[in-house]
């Protein structure tokens, strides 16, 4: 049975997936756009994007130039390749027995990928088991969370974000327009209420509340309107701003427990 797992994204969850299945013995890549958006980039593989190289608890992840670096990068099982590289091609070179999609496009309805592996699983809203993939995941913060599904759809997306320290949506802030992302700024600075933490085509942009800058959009990234481009953790020097959080991890063991239901036959 091929188990090579094709992972989309590289965001918190996407990389929690990766670095689970990885360090579990799967051949597991990761692919996204040339310069993702992703903004918990401490608790992510995504910069390797940017800067060749990334590590996440302990697992390095490497950018691939083409395909036999993608195949060579997997058969040596000491990195996680990431590859920008368009999918069909990749699927059809690799013939992956595993596809995930953990892009977390909650607004967005995914195009139906039951087709492309044996395996298909979605993670957060907007997937139907058995119709649009094989299994779904949830997502969402409450008793469901890492539920696997094989039947249905996964739940709609559900109000305000988790609240931390009281705050909940104001630690976000969003891009007002389309454009390239700039900031001089990196994960883990501390910033103040109304701080200019970037700009978007010129256009600058403020922290709503104070604290450590947990979510950063890489300088240089092209963001969508309305995309999440920075979070602000109120807890300031107590703040996770690295490693695998519970939410992730959570869904990333999700992910592995339909991973191995499948591979016994279910």
């Amino acid at each position: 049975m091929n188990n090579i797992t094709v992972i989309r994204g590289s965001g918190d969850v996407a990389s929690a997936v990766c670095h689970l299945l990885f360090r579990s013995g799967y051949p597991a890549l990761i692919h996204d756009q040339p310069r993702p958006s992703a903004t918990r980039r401490g608790m992510a593989f995504c910069d390797a994007f940017f800067d060749g190289d990334a590590v996440l608890e302990g697992v390095q992840a490497h950018l691939a130039a083409d395909i036999p670096e993608l195949a060579a990068v997997l058969d040596g099982r000491e990195r996680v390749p990431v590859v920008s590289l368009e999918l069909p091609r990749i699927l059809e070179a690799l013939r992956p027995g595993i596809l995930v999609d953990a892009r977390m496009r909650k607004h967005q309805h995914p195009e139906v990928q039951i087709g492309l592996a044996p395996l298909t699983i979605g993670l957060g809203p907007n997937f139907t088991a058995g119709i649009t993939v094989r299994a779904a995941v949830e997502t969402g913060w409450n008793d469901a969370l890492g539920y696997v599904l094989w039947e249905g759809a996964t739940r709609p997306l559900e109000g305000e974000p988790q609240k931390i320290a009281g705050h909940a949506r104001d630690r976000y802030v969003y891009a007002p327009a389309a454009g390239v992302f700039h900031t001089s700024l990196a994960i883990g600075d501390a910033v103040a209420a109304g701080q200019e933490v970037a700009r978007i085509d010129g256009v600058p942009l403020h922290a709503n509340i104070a604290g450590s800058l947990r979510g950063l959009t890489h300088d240089g990234a092209p963001v969508a309107e309305k995309a999440k481009v920075i979070e602000v953790d109120p807890r300031g020097p107590r703040a996770q701003v690295r490693g695998i959080g519970e939410r992730p991890g959570r869904i990333a063991r999700g992910v592995l427990e339909a991973v191995r239901a499948w591979e016994s036959g279910l």
